[in-house]
């Protein structure tokens, strides 16, 4: 966590680690960090279908805002079920804020340079948020149907991290 690219990241690392003001995260602000995350990471995606240069940055990125507007859809579908309404939190404004910071960094870079950029902080992004969901999101989420959900968009979250960590790998 050296430059500001990982910003983003940082809310949800200080959540993993379960530094939470004075408790874990109640369901109504797991589902306003859920969608913050998400959100952060389609917006990211969207630039870089812009912006890439590597066309399998380009797909890598158009499946980032593919598959997280879909955990959105799903969150949402879910939360209004439940009758829930997601809460902001400071973990979500965190996320949002350093999302911010990240697509302001990125429209500065360009060729190369951006598609470095955006995939390292990917692969930042998404352990942050693996190790999220596995050391504070799922273990406090009270509602059955909310816990099974984040459990079942995990893998999803594993798999967009491989494919990151390859991506990165070839561009050294």
């Amino acid at each position: 966590m050296t430059t500001l690219k990982h910003t983003a990241a940082l809310g949800l690392f200080v959540l993993a680690g379960a530094v939470y003001a004075d408790s874990a995260p109640n369901d109504a602000q797991i589902a306003g960090i859920v969608v913050a995350a998400n959100t952060v990471d389609i917006n990211a995606g969207k630039l870089a279908e812009q912006k890439g240069s590597n066309k399998e940055v380009k797909a890598f990125a158009k499946q980032m805002v593919t598959d997280h507007t879909g955990v959105n859809k799903q969150a949402t579908a879910l939360v209004k079920k439940l009758n829930v309404t997601p809460e902001d939190s400071d973990t979500a404004k965190s996320l949002k804020q350093g999302g911010q910071e990240n697509i302001d960094k990125l429209k500065g870079l360009k060729g190369k340079e951006f598609d470095k950029a955006y995939i390292d902080n990917e692969v930042t992004y998404h352990q942050a948020v693996i190790d999220a969901l596995d050391k504070t999101l799922i273990p406090s989420a009270k509602n059955a149907e909310l816990k099974k959900t984040l459990e079942g968009v995990r893998p999803a979250f594993v798999a967009h991290l491989e494919h990151a960590k390859h991506l990165q790998s070839e561009m050294k």
